[in-house]
């Protein structure tokens, strides 16, 4: 029986074929896994349900440790939480751009024209209390308290290129210079500490390091012997290691912050509410409504794991009943309200 031979060109050109074949059957396949892979995606992105968070670092903590625990009991929900600081925060939520807005301080009448203008009704819920802690590095030995009048004399508008020393500040300090850290103009944080401060909100000394995101503090701070800065409580306590507390003085003696004597308000004046704000619209949706009232059940428990100090029981029920009457608009901005507690405000 005769045997058939292959040529040197016939088994090229059949090893040719077959190389060829096998590219095409992969590019077949390939070409089917990514098409089904964007499918699901697709399909998958369009039954998640999206709830947009924006606006306080100081706030964030909360509710990025509520959305946490939200998301774990309901899988098709995502809620996104950013940081741009309450007034990058109300920005966003004034032109409809999110849902829910945290807050570190009631929300300003241009803010509430701003909403109002593009059709955005809100209500206002307070979360936790925060207090603002004043801090200075491990290795600073002197700096244990500073009264109220002090802080004024570093931090006002005026102090530009006149206190740049801690002798400057109290005679017996090192005569070295003192570099500051603290939030950017957009921070709610920024707009307290300035009011309560330096006497009017936005009045403070330009030259120093700003920052939105606190942990760019922290890290300044720590690493500079001659620092000094401000910040929420619950950021030094997440420090505490690597940062020193100075107490305030506000008249009464030195004061230091913490959970006693931030909702009591002692520590004065450096002691607030902190909130949320929720677009009436977005609420419609039920996935909202579910996070929000899921947030206020659960605010007691949560804010105190990331260091901060819940409200009264009291307080939480009443802005659950906000929520439920849908009762609009701002209390805590108003001027009539100042000097009295969160249950007051809440329940006028």
């Amino acid at each position: 029986m005769k045997r058939n031979i292959l040529t040197k060109e016939d088994y090229h050109m059949k090893t040719l074929r077959l190389r060829l074949f096998l590219t095409f059957t992969i590019f077949i396949v390939t070409v089917i896994g990514v098409t089904l892979y964007l499918s699901t995606g697709d399909s998958q992105s369009a039954s998640q349900i999206i709830i947009k968070v924006d606006g306080s670092s100081t706030v964030y903590p909360i509710t990025e440790a509520v959305a946490e625990e939200f998301q774990k009991v309901n899988r098709k929900v995502k809620v996104t939480v950013g940081i741009s600081g309450t007034g990058g925060g109300f920005k966003k939520f004034c032109r409809g751009e999110t849902d829910i807005s945290n807050a570190s301080r009631p929300i300003k009448p241009v803010e509430v024209e701003l909403a109002k203008s593009n059709g955005i009704s809100f209500i206002e819920l307070p979360v936790a209390f925060d207090g603002l802690a004043v801090i200075v590095n491990k290795q600073n030995t002197w700096a244990k308290s500073m009264t109220v009048g002090e802080l004024k004399k570093l931090w006002e508008p005026e102090a530009k290129g006149r206190i740049t020393k801690w002798s400057h500040i109290r005679k017996g300090w090192p005569d070295e210079p003192i570099r500051l850290f603290g939030p950017g103009t957009d921070s709610g944080t920024f707009d307290y500490f300035t009011e309560v401060i330096c006497g009017k909100e936005d009045a403070s000394r330009p030259d120093y390091t700003a920052s939105e995101d606190d942990n760019v503090l922290v890290q300044g701070i720590a690493s500079d012997k001659y620092a000094l800065g401000y910040l929420g409580l619950a950021y030094y306590e997440q420090n505490a290691d690597r940062l020193n507390l100075v107490a305030v003085d506000s008249g009464k003696g030195p004061i230091l912050p913490n959970a006693s004597t931030v909702s009591e308000g002692t520590y004065a004046p450096l002691s607030r509410p902190i909130f949320i704000y929720v677009s009436v619209s977005s609420l419609k949706r039920p996935a909202v409504k579910e996070f929000v009232e899921f947030y206020l059940r659960n605010a007691k428990n949560l804010s105190g794991e990331v260091g901060y100090i819940p409200l009264p029981e009291k307080a939480y029920t009443l802005a659950l009943e906000r929520v439920a009457k849908l009762r609009t608009g701002t209390s805590f901005g108003d001027p009539k309200n100042l000097g009295k507690s969160v249950v007051q405000v809440l329940g006028g």
